[in-house]
This record gives C-alpha cells, structure tokens and sequence, in this order.
C-alpha cells in the first residue's frame, strides 16, 4: 500500500495525517508491505488497534492519528 504522511510533533502531542494518495506537503513512505505497515502505526501509537485503523485507512484513503505520550 502506498502511504504518504504529514506530521506534527510537539512537546505535548503528535499528530499523523496518512493518507493514500499524493497531497501537498505530504512525506512518501513507499510501497508498504503489511510488516510495514503494522511497524509504522505502532511506531506512531504503540496501543493502537491495527486491523480497525487499517481498515479505516484503506476504506477511506486516509488516517488521522492524535496522540498524547504518555
């Protein structure tokens, strides 16, 4: 799967925009296998659940990840 991010990372939260299709300012992943696309969100958020936002990401064409480190 093709994935593009967009981050915002600060002392308080991050945030991940992934998306599936080119978009401005968008980082290129690569061609992600499923190892790679596991490793990817749960280096983002490590509690996530990934069968659903992996779903939600193929379905839609994007995600969008809020998370506050604990």
């Amino acid at each position: 799967m093709k994935i593009w991010i967009q981050e915002e990372k600060t002392a308080t939260h991050h945030i991940a925009h992934l998306n599936l299709e080119h978009h401005g300012n968008f980082e290129y992943l690569g061609d992600l296998n499923e190892e790679e696309q596991h490793a990817l969100l749960t280096g983002i958020k490590p509690d996530i659940n990934l069968e659903e936002n992996l779903k939600m990401l193929k379905y839609f064409g994007y995600l969008h990840l809020f998370v506050i480190p604990k």
